[in-house]
């Protein structure tokens, strides 16, 4: 029989979660997704990477639930501690979205005890939008 050779350095024996440092940010952008059905809460830094997100489907909404002011709420929440936890005391807030948790989720930033510089509609908006398309039958 063959003897095994040990690997290093594969994947499933070391901890990723070792390797990943977390990064410190003193300034965040938190982006707040709200359609009719989820809202999603995304903190980034300055740059756009990703720290922390959630959304009112991973806080254990299911259904028609998820597109409520209560479950934006709570997403928020949860997704601004975890931007806390390393270490942001200042954001901007980016809103998108004509869902009922735009402003149960600013809310509950505001409530949270970062200071805001600013909030901003992001919502797309078409000047006049795409041309439609040609009529079936004259």
């Amino acid at each position: 029989m063959a003897k095994a050779i040990p690997r290093t350095g594969s994947r499933r024996n070391v901890r990723i979660g070792l390797r990943k440092s977390t990064r410190r940010i003193s300034k965040g952008v938190i982006h707040v997704q709200a359609s009719f059905n989820n809202t999603i809460i995304a903190v980034t830094d300055v740059r756009g990477r990703v720290v922390s997100w959630s959304s009112a489907g991973t806080c254990g909404f299911t259904g028609t639930r998820r597109g409520t002011p209560f479950a934006a709420q709570t997403a928020a929440a949860v997704a601004i501690r975890a931007g806390m936890d390393q270490g942001m005391q200042r954001a901007e807030v980016m809103i998108k979205g004509p869902g009922l948790g735009r402003d149960a989720a600013l809310r509950a930033i505001r409530r949270s005890g970062i200071l805001l510089t600013f909030v901003r509609d992001v919502t797309p908006m078409p000047h006049n939008g795409c041309r439609p398309p040609k009529k079936r039958r004259v």
